[in-house]
């Protein structure tokens, strides 16, 4: 019997080794982002949250005002229309997007709150954004509890302004 070094010796050492694995695995959001996302899912509600100290809506929900960094304990739905804040058109494919280029996205400030929401527009063309623009959620008819059961915002209203 050969003893083990003997072998290695004469062998190409493993450099690479390409496999698929599959996991199951759960995965809990916390207090706050789990029923931010349950709310999306189960009622078609935006939930936010009120800091009794300044005052600020924030969203999304978190334990601490990003403001003044008090506790926060006050739930508030939202209106799932806002106006655009910024926005951008992206032409550039990222890897961890499954959305066709181009396509575009702003910074939604949501009726009643005081920070902006990131997410995609649609039913608009690229040279029909404007800052101001009013918008609307469109929801998804199966939600599964995230961001996404968001489909996008659409225009709903043009009383916008133009930053040309």
């Amino acid at each position: 019997m050969r003893h083990i070094t003997e072998i290695s010796s004469k062998v190409e050492p493993v450099t690479f080794v390409e496999d698929e694995l599959e996991l199951s695995f759960r995965y809990w959001y916390g207090e706050h982002y789990g029923r931010f996302y349950a709310e999306l899912r189960d009622n078609r509600r935006i939930l936010g949250m009120r800091c009794e100290k300044c005052g600020s809506v924030l969203l999304p929900p978190r334990p601490y005002c990003g403001f003044c960094h008090a506790p926060l304990r006050t739930w508030v739905e939202l209106s799932d229309k806002g106006a655009v804040d910024t926005f951008s058109i992206v032409h550039t494919p990222n890897a961890k997007e499954l959305i066709e280029t181009p396509y575009a996205c702003a910074m939604i400030k949501l009726d009643g709150c005081d920070v902006p929401l990131y997410h995609l527009l649609g039913e608009v063309e690229f040279k029909d954004i404007l800052t101001g623009m009013r918008v609307t959620a469109v929801w998804e008819e199966v939600r599964k509890g995230a961001l996404r059961d968001i489909r996008y915002f659409r225009p709903s209203e043009q009383r916008s302004i133009r930053s040309d």
